[in-house]
């Protein structure tokens, strides 16, 4: 079934009196569950792109539906309603807060969108915490643990929440090649555990592979769509 869905999509932005075209008539479905990159050089529409299906803009034209829902039609309140119910996000910069620990990291969208109890959060992220690996860091602070480190606690904090969909935009562009092959192997565990749909951006190479299919973009065009048929199991991590 089609979580993602989008529809003859195009994207211009205004610089003076130039027109950039990111986008330019996409059209492409993802089904739930699924573990999706887009790829494609700097400047193809890669970011453009997860910012439309995050809610974090609107398309010049065309239709985009996640989860059933036109979010293209939503309202600025209706976005943030969406984007804190339904989505979650990984940043290449972690954006973890500093002054947080990392269990109050992972507890902050909890409290920002879900009226839980305070025992109920602390067994929710607890869990993650433990899911993650993390869970005898929980009282540290972001600058007492290694970046593969805070990309897993950025991860926790995604799916905290219980999202149907992650988007992470180049997730491991900050990480060694071993911690980028880490978070992206824990990522795809996490979709194994949980049946979240994850859909991130890679330039890099060694991750493309990891991804099961690949969207390649250029010029604001999607030129293929490719099942990776080498993308490894990792069912057993």
């Amino acid at each position: 079934m089609a979580l993602v869905e989008i529809e003859n999509v195009s994207k211009f932005y205004q610089t003076g009196e130039v027109q950039v075209k990111a986008l330019s008539d996409v059209n492409l479905s993802i089904d739930e569950a699924s573990f999706v990159s887009f790829v494609g050089p700097s400047g193809s529409g890669k970011t453009t792109i997860l910012n439309l299906i995050g809610c974090l803009d609107k398309p010049t034209k065309g239709k985009i539906f996640v989860d059933g829902d036109e979010v293209n039609a939503f309202d600025r309140r209706q976005r943030a309603k969406f984007r804190g119910t339904t989505l979650g996000f990984i940043f290449q910069a972690f954006n973890l807060f500093p002054v947080l620990t990392t269990f109050e990291n992972v507890e902050y969208p909890l409290v920002m969108i879900k009226n839980e109890s305070s025992s109920k959060r602390r067994e929710m992220v607890l869990k993650m915490l433990e899911s993650v690996g993390m869970l005898d860091q929980k009282d540290k602070f972001p600058d007492q643990i290694s970046g593969g480190q805070k990309q897993r606690v950025a991860v926790a904090r995604a799916l905290v929440t219980s999202p149907k969909l992650v988007l992470a935009d180049e997730p491991t562009a900050n990480l060694d090649k071993k911690a980028a092959l880490n978070v992206i192997h824990l990522m795809r565990h996490m979709r194994d555990e949980f049946k979240t749909t994850f859909i991130f951006s890679t330039h890099d190479p060694g991750v493309m592979e990891e991804a099961e299919i690949l969207y390649t973009l250029e010029d604001g065009r999607l030129i293929d769509r490719k099942i990776n048929q080498g993308a490894r199991d990792d069912s057993n991590l």
